[in-house]
This record gives structure tokens, sequence and C-alpha cells, in this order.
């Protein structure tokens, strides 16, 4: 099972999240079969959700949409407080690999855009926040998106490692933020510890890969665990609720889809589920709207 585990520095300077997003990632690669550019793209994009709807409070809801004029198109994520999180791609195709190391390209298909994030309180209008893609790589991404809408100093690791067939093989990531009480001194050294931290990738394929995040982080700097949370990728959609979207379509358009069609047939773009709509079922929506 993925979890994500909140800590705390004992001194109350900073706080550290860390995932193991394995299981979530590969779910979404098995839903979309993206192929090895697109997988890692869209698995950053999840862990990055995961890590912002962890840092909200209630039944908060975050979509996070990565909008570049690149290959992949848009990414679309959302994710809740109680660890799920769903998300797509709109071209699950892309595969390209450096010819000498093999390893997978993101950032110049991402192109230029904008990192976006939605929270849904459950009170009302959304709060919307929005800064410029820097990188492509959406571990920088959303590094300087922290950053600038929080003002908070912060680093963020995050990556999807696929095996010989591209499937993934491990996933996961980190976000370090300092605290209002850290002093320079703090901030310099632990700087000093990210900047060394072996690769990321190599963390995550440990056997207890948030414990070797963890002390990669920390060190010799006392913390204690705050929280250990399941995360996964699940998905909301329902029948009822592509029932209520073909309700709002004009009649004309469900009895073209009636008598041309024979039905209708709606996927999931978050999970691939498809639902299947017959003539009766087409025909008691028309009978609804008459």
């Amino acid at each position: 099972m993925d979890k994500l585990i909140k800590t705390i520095a004992k001194s109350g300077s900073f706080r550290a999240y860390v995932l193991d997003s394995t299981q979530t990632v590969r779910t979404s690669q098995e839903k979309h079969q993206t192929l090895s550019s697109s997988t890692v793209a869209l698995g950053r994009t999840l862990i990055a959700n995961q890590i912002l709807a962890a840092n909200q409070k209630g039944k908060s809801k975050v979509t996070l949409k990565i909008i570049g004029n690149g290959s992949f198109g848009h990414i679309i994520s959302v994710a809740d407080t109680a660890g799920h999180v769903k998300g797509y791609i709109q071209n699950s195709g892309v595969d390209i690999k450096k010819t000498a190391s093999g390893e997978v390209l993101v950032g110049p298909f991402m192109g230029q855009g904008q990192f976006v994030a939605i929270i849904d309180y459950g009170i009302g209008r959304p709060y919307t926040s929005t800064t410029p893609l820097v990188s492509g790589e959406i571990g920088e991404d959303f590094t300087y998106f922290l950053s600038e809408s929080e003002q908070i100093p912060c680093a963020v690791g995050l990556n999807v490692l696929l095996d010989q067939d591209d499937k993934v093989k491990v996933a996961g990531g980190f976000m370090l933020q300092a605290l209002p009480e850290a002093d320079e001194t703090e901030i310099r050294r632990f700087e000093k510890r990210i900047q060394n931290m072996p690769a990321i990738s190599t963390l995550l394929e440990a056997e207890n890969p948030t414990q070797a995040l963890i002390e990669a982080i920390y060190a010799e700097e006392a913390y204690k665990i705050l929280s250990e949370e399941e995360l996964s990728f699940a998905c909301d959609c329902t029948r009822e609720r592509f029932t209520e979207a073909l309700r709002t379509l004009a009649l004309e358009e469900l009895e073209a889809m009636k008598e041309e069609d024979q039905g209708a047939e709606i996927i999931c773009q978050f999970c691939g589920k498809a639902y299947t709509f017959n003539e009766k079922d087409l025909e008691e929506i028309i009978s609804d709207k008459a």
C-alpha cells in the first residue's frame, strides 16, 4: 500500500512529507496505457497533487493542471485529503529517451505554460493559484509554485523510475518546508543536506523508501513522525454522474444518439472506465426532458 508520512524537526524549524506512490503511478499507467515519457510526466503530477492535498484541511479537493504547449498537452489531476488521487494526460503516447543513457525525457515535451492549483474547500468559490512553468520537469515547477504561492523556502523531489519494459518500478517523492521558526543557519544546513542527497531514484529503490527519504532529509537532526496516511489512485466516477451529464444535452443530440448510433458510450477521462447507454436508457432520459 502506498503511503505518505508527515514529519517535523524536533526544533520546530522544518517539516517534511515523504511519499511512496509506486502503486498509485503503476495503476495510472495501467488504466491509461501510457508510454515512457507520458508515464513519468503523469506520475510526477499525481505525486505533486498528493503532496498538495496532504497540505489541506477538512474535506478539501485539489485540482492540479499542468498546462503546457508541448507534445503532452495538458495533465489534469484531482486529489482529496483522504489520500485519493486520479488524473490523466492528453497525449499518453510520448515515448522519448536519451539514446546514450536511456533517460526518459519530460521537460522538452511539456513546453511552456502554467502550473495551476485549484483548491475547493467545499464552502463556495474555490481558490486558484497560478505560476508559470519554469522547466516542464514538474518537480522544479512544483517547487517554484510552492515558493511563490506560500512564500516559504522549500525543496521538492519527485520521480518515477521505469524498469526495462518501461513499466513503473518505483515512484514517490518528498517535500521539505522551512517553518517560521527556522533561522538562516538552519536553512543553510538543510539546503546543503538536500543538495548532497543521493539521487531520489536511489532512495526510492531502497527496501524501505520512505524511511530512506526521511534519513536523507534529517540525517543527525532529531525529528518526530506526525502521521502516516494511505495513498491510492481512485476515481469517483459513477454511472449516475454521466447520466446527469447526458441530461444536460439538447433533445436533438439525444435523439440523434438514439436513432443514428443506437446508444452512447461515455469513457471517463480520469480512469478509462466505459459507461454504455442503450436506446432504452436514452429514451428514458429523453422522456424526462420532454
